[in-house]
């Protein structure tokens, strides 16, 4: 298993943090390197993940008012660590960090991977509340 150590409020460079959702594909983000540079830096709480030689292979961005609700904006894991529990380990620091909200919230991809992975860590789809689903609402531009 891959080596890596999670890090909370630790600095990052802009560089480094486009380096890494280039390394997943996220051509939404990396098209405008500085408007992903000004997002991160304006999240809420960002954790990280370095390799035993100090590069960034993962990160997890929050946007919150810390009282009643959290959105999960981004969690990411360099291809070459996923299957290393950096995204888990991710995740359960933000889990940790906003116990106290109610309302933990994130988009995700329809993939059945993606799925099973929040759902062992407590997430429920929104059609699959019960006893009443709720709605979930985006819009994208």
């Amino acid at each position: 298993m891959s080596e890596f150590t999670v890090l909370a409020g630790a600095p990052f460079s802009d560089s480094e943090v486009l380096a890494l959702y280039e390394s997943v594909g996220w051509g939404a983000y990396t098209r405008e390197p500085n408007v992903l540079a000004e997002a991160v830096r304006g999240s809420s709480f960002v954790v990280t993940a370095r390799n035993s030689g100090g590069a960034l292979v993962g990160m997890a961005r929050t946007i919150s008012d810390d009282a009643t609700i959290c959105y999960l904006q981004d969690i990411l894991v360099d291809p070459a660590f996923q299957k290393s529990g950096a995204g888990r380990a991710l995740l359960e620091t933000v889990l940790v960090r906003y116990r106290h909200v109610r309302q933990l919230v994130l988009i995700t991809d329809n993939e059945p991977r993606q799925r099973a992975f929040y759902e062992a860590l407590g997430f429920t789809e929104g059609s699959d509340f019960r006893p009443d689903p709720v709605r979930v609402f985006v819009q994208f531009r």
